[in-house]
């Protein structure tokens, strides 16, 4: 559930849009490190991640997004996701692109929250509760 700017944030379930299982692997680890409670869905594109949102009534609290994926790559799914009615979930990027133009293409939208390199570590999951 997102609060107001500066509470904290508390996440309960999470999903990982990434097309990379290696990398899915370790966000979920990162994640679970953070915290073992935390319900993690997975979603391979943008397609099956606008797909899973659609069909489960209980949203997740914050999705990380890759950016480069075949079928709907992340902006494209920005771009989609901008459109729905019920933006709760807000997104952080996850992504190996460092391009500048990148960064400020997804920061428009604002269900973007933040941008964060791959790997995700423990000062992201931190940095992400404060938002």
């Amino acid at each position: 559930m997102m609060h107001s700017k500066g509470k904290t944030m508390e996440i309960r379930k999470a999903m990982i849009v990434d097309d990379s299982e290696s990398d899915q692997f370790l966000a979920s680890n990162e994640i679970k490190r953070h915290d073992d409670n935390i319900e993690i869905m997975q979603a391979y594109d943008g397609v099956e991640a606008l797909e899973m949102l659609a069909e489960t009534d209980e949203k997740p609290d914050v999705i990380f997004l890759d950016i480069n994926m075949p079928r709907m790559n992340g902006l494209e799914f920005l771009e989609e996701y901008s459109k729905l009615e019920d933006q709760s979930p807000v997104i952080a990027m996850l992504t190996s692109s460092n391009a500048q133009t990148d960064r400020e293409r997804a920061l428009k939208f604002d269900c973007v929250r933040d941008y964060f390199l791959k790997l995700l570590d423990e000062s992201d999951m931190a940095k992400l509760k404060d938002l």
